[in-house]
């Protein structure tokens, strides 16, 4: 096992490098193949000194229904979003909301925020406190920039059980 993770160190990259080559080039020819096995397996090898440790995927099965309600919730946001730029402007009431956050771990924070900026009517503006030295704080806030703000602790509410709680039971931080 240890020969197969050190040839594979990131089984999946590998698996999409091979396939996106092979997409790119149109072709499944033998000389393809060959290329697209050799890039699979040098390019996560040699890119591995530059990657973070990340937590690994715990629960499988959450994470693709955290992925099946992340996209029912663009496709509804969508709609909300089209309802209030096709209404008047002045019915808009755009504001800043810090969201606190109960992870700390960098990849379920960017997927948080990705996720609230993917979702149409809101954007990650920063995490905060946000430094770059060893000894910085844990990131404590998501700002936020919202289209239409309504209720701010309800959306709080919403975000920390729809995506944040999701998150934490998927990474188990």
């Amino acid at each position: 096992m240890n020969f197969i993770n050190t040839l594979l160190p990131t089984p999946a990259r590998s698996l999409l490098l091979f396939v996106v080559w092979l997409l790119l080039n149109n072709s499944v020819a033998p000389i393809h193949l060959i290329v697209a096995a050799v890039l699979a397996v040098l390019i996560p090898q040699l890119t591995a000194p530059f990657r973070d440790p990340q937590p690994p995927i715990r629960r499988w099965g959450l994470a693709l229904r955290y992925i099946g309600r992340v996209l029912l919730d663009i496709v509804l946001a969508n709609l909300q979003v089209i309802k209030l730029v096709l209404g008047p402007n002045k019915n808009l009431r755009p504001g800043f909301v810090l969201v606190p956050l109960a992870i700390t771990e960098a990849l379920p924070l960017t997927i948080l925020a990705g996720t609230v900026s993917l979702t149409p009517g809101t954007v990650s503006a920063e995490i905060l406190p946000y430094q770059l030295h060893e000894n910085s704080a844990k990131p404590k806030f998501l700002l936020l920039h919202v289209l239409d703000l309504q209720n701010e602790a309800e959306l709080i509410a919403s975000i920390k059980q729809r995506y944040e709680q999701p998150l934490k039971e998927i990474f188990q931080c």
